[in-house]
């Protein structure tokens, strides 16, 4: 045999236990991921509300995704909960609402509670069923931890939940509330508001640190008013920069209290994404991510493809990598999972205190 051939066959076998040694590695991080918060992570909960219209289970939402099938997800493909499980080598966490009651908890490898148009607080659309609140979302969570204690016992259940990864993405959905509402503003200062934010989500982590959880991803809320829903509001089609300069605020309240926890909840670490400076790099310096649209939304119809939002009529564009915005609000596949590899292995500057593969291993 050649010398050239064999190195190559040496090396290329080193490269193959390695890459195979680094998935196995990544995949004992965590045993499994609970997901709580919006539409950005939404897998298809909403699907079983009857009274919601915050839904994506039509075409051509789905169009990238496996079999091109339409699951509730927000997104031309998979979104940044699917993405976040791809990396670590574990399944994407089935909807919560699509599992026997009796039978969640063996989902062993987590669940995923997140629901289109829900918030920390419990805005109308949640009142009337159209999404489930967070508060709902961490009763469901409480609900499946005590199936567990039934079934192994508290100590087991909270050991293999320690092993668990919790991630909430929540936020953006308070802020239009504050935004539309004029009873909000009558009774709550913008800082105010964005403190009581802050502090009921601080008493929903609580609950979920009580069931044994000790690692968690806290996401800030991103520049929401450069959604192209938000630009097309806008005769320049610029950025709705006051609620822009809310989601700045309220991240720096969200970054104080989150610096509480470990001091306050033994045991508990975190990492906090910095999803405002990132996504705002997508859309200020498109083309250094592959990008040539940042403004218009690929599925749509009118200005900007945001007057109406992607519904079955709607028309999409023919190469989804080219565009940051799938609709009016949510990412593409390709915006998102440039958002998660940062989060996974980004500097400080964009994962504090450490980046999410700095957290799992530790």
């Amino acid at each position: 045999m050649a010398k050239n051939t064999f190195l190559m066959i040496f090396f290329g076998g080193l490269t193959l236990i390695f890459t195979s040694s680094l998935q196995v590695l990544e995949a004992q991080m965590v045993s499994s991921m609970f997901i709580f918060g919006d539409s950005l992570v939404d897998v298809g909960n909403n699907n079983h509300l009857p009274l919601s219209v915050a839904r994506a289970n039509f075409p051509p939402n789905g169009i990238d995704f496996p079999n091109k099938k339409a699951t509730g997800r927000f997104s031309n493909g998979k979104n940044a909960a699917d993405i976040i499980a791809e990396k670590l080598g574990l399944p994407s966490s089935p909807p919560y609402l699509s599992l026997p009651p009796k039978n969640a908890s063996s989902a062993i490898t987590g669940i995923n509670f997140a629901s289109g148009g829900a918030g920390i607080f419990n805005g109308s659309d949640q009142v009337l069923g159209q999404s489930l609140p967070l508060t709902q979302q961490v009763g469901y969570y409480e609900s499946v931890y005590e199936e567990m204690v039934k079934k192994i016992g508290r100590s087991r259940a909270q050991s293999q939940i320690s092993k668990s990864l919790m991630v909430i993405v929540t936020g953006s959905n308070d802020l239009f509330g504050y935004s539309d509402s004029a009873g909000f503003e009558k009774s709550n200062t913008p800082l105010q508001y964005l403190n009581l934010m802050a502090l009921t989500l601080k008493g929903l982590v609580k609950r979920i640190h009580e069931t044994g959880a000790r690692k968690f991803l806290f996401t800030g809320v991103g520049p929401i008013g450069c959604a192209p829903g938000e630009r097309v509001k806008n005769k320049t089609e610029e950025c709705n920069e006051v609620l822009n300069s809310m989601a700045l605020s309220y991240n720096k309240v969200l970054k104080s209290m989150l610096q509480e926890l470990t001091s306050e909840f033994q045991g508990l670490s975190y990492t906090y994404f910095d999803t405002y400076s990132n996504m705002l790099n997508l859309i200020q310096k498109p083309s250094t991510y592959g990008f040539r649209e940042f403004k218009a939304a690929c599925c749509g119809l009118g200005d900007l493809k945001a007057n109406v939002p992607c519904l079955p009529i709607a028309t999409y564009c023919s190469n989804r990598k080219d565009h940051v915005f799938w609709d009016p609000y949510h990412p593409t596949e390709a915006a998102s999972r440039i958002l998660v590899d940062t989060l996974f292995d980004g500097p400080s500057e964009y994962s504090f205190p450490v980046n999410l593969r700095q957290l799992l291993a530790a």
